[in-house]
């Protein structure tokens, strides 16, 4: 058998053990090896994830505990003894109002409860009562509404402080003529010798006192003398404050088929004889070609009770409902040429400021028949039709019929 011949080019697997070795100790593994170990095990990247994260909530503490550190320092102080004590909280001392000496004693009211002031370089004064009775001159496009709401009065006080000019009709108002205006609601009265100042009062549903006080008056309780001859010469107007009429009945006449002699004082177009004829329907159609409203509306604190129908010059108009013609012609009222139609049925129906008519006292007429032609005449400031309807001579409002 023959013996092999080591190879010296081979290294030995063999390797003795360290503990063997005299004098020699076990080393102990560094980071290094360790981390090289883990990253072998496939475990790396997830223990760097889980590092940065711990490393992330650390951090955040520890920015939250300086933080609360240094204002906790600025707000607090140190004692003799070392130790932090917590600053007093400000407080500013409550200041009070003026006390105006002025202010009546024993007053209840607590001192704060004043009126604040705004804090504005803006100074609005409050609007003063006005006393005195002004002059308005009416501009195109002026009502009477549209005034009073100017002026913050009814529109009844128009009229009643222009008796002589309005007449408390609503289309007497033209351009270019200057009214009163009160200074408050109520009525303007001229007054009369031989007028009492109980019996002026009472028709205007006020006291005596009333009118003295008002100061535009000019007058006194001391210089007044007796109520029933008073000092207050003839032809002085007076504001009566709060004071009320009844408005005026300016509307043409409404008049029946049974009695059209009545209308004979309103203008020289009433029929003077009775007459009969067809009954109407109680179905009203629209009287005008035209649809809209033009000027004033129905309203009774304006004293209008019609509708105004705008339109143009010579636009036909039509009867509402069947019935006979009881006045046609001039109307001495403001209203121009009128058109007024009996129904048979407790109504009638008037058509007002026509350029012309083509129907006479007497003529039966059918729903839809033209009357007349649309104008402007009487008082009036541009073409439409005044239009009024009355159920057993009650003012209608035709909004409700047609």
């Amino acid at each position: 058998m023959s013996q092999q011949t080591p190879d010296p080019t081979r290294i030995p697997s063999f390797r003795p053990d360290n503990d063997d070795l005299p004098g020699k100790k076990t080393p102990k593994r560094d980071w290094l090896s360790l981390w090289l170990a883990v990253v072998r095990a496939g475990l790396g990247e997830r223990l760097l994830t889980v590092a940065s994260a711990v490393v992330t909530v650390i951090l955040f503490f520890a920015v939250v505990w300086l933080m609360n550190s240094f204002f906790v320092m600025q707000s607090d102080s140190i004692d003799e003894r070392g130790y932090y004590v917590a600053a007093t909280p400000y407080v500013m001392d409550a200041v009070l109002p003026y006390y105006d000496p002025s202010f009546p004693k024993n007053e209840t009211l607590p001192l704060n409860a004043g009126v604040a002031r705004i804090s504005s370089a803006h100074t609005d004064l409050p609007a003063k009562p006005r006393y005195e009775v002004r002059s308005y001159h009416v501009i195109k496009g002026d009502t009477v509404i549209g005034i009073a709401e100017k002026f913050n009065l009814k529109p009844s006080t128009i009229f009643w402080g222009n008796p002589y000019t309005l007449h408390d009709d609503p289309h007497a108002l033209l351009e270019g003529m200057d009214i009163n205006i009160l200074p408050v609601d109520g009525v303007y009265t001229e007054w009369h010798e031989g007028d009492g100042l109980n019996t002026v009062a009472e028709v205007y549903g006020v006291t005596p006192e009333d009118i003295i006080d008002f100061p535009a008056n000019g007058l006194s309780r001391e210089t007044i003398g007796d109520y029933a001859n008073p000092n207050i010469p003839a032809g002085k107007w007076l504001v009566v404050p709060g004071g009320t009429r009844s408005l005026l009945t300016w509307s043409a006449p409404f008049v029946t088929r049974e009695n059209p002699a009545v209308a004979s004082i309103y203008g020289p177009g009433a029929c003077a004889s009775v007459m009969d004829g067809p009954v109407g329907s109680g179905t009203f159609l629209w009287p005008s070609s035209e649809h809209y409203i033009s000027g004033y509306d129905y309203s009774e604190a304006s004293n209008h009770r019609a509708i105004d129908i705008g339109g143009k010059m010579g636009n036909p108009i039509y009867a509402a409902d069947a019935g006979v013609i009881v006045y046609a012609g001039w109307n001495d009222w403001g209203y121009g040429n009128v058109v007024m139609v009996d129904h048979g049925n407790g109504w009638q129906t008037l058509y007002a400021h026509l350029e012309s008519y083509n129907v006479q006292c007497g003529y039966y007429v059918g729903p839809g028949d033209i009357i007349g032609a649309m104008g402007s005449t009487g008082n009036s400031s541009g073409p439409h039709l005044h239009y009024e309807m009355r159920y057993n001579g009650v003012p209608q409002n035709p909004h409700n019929f047609y």
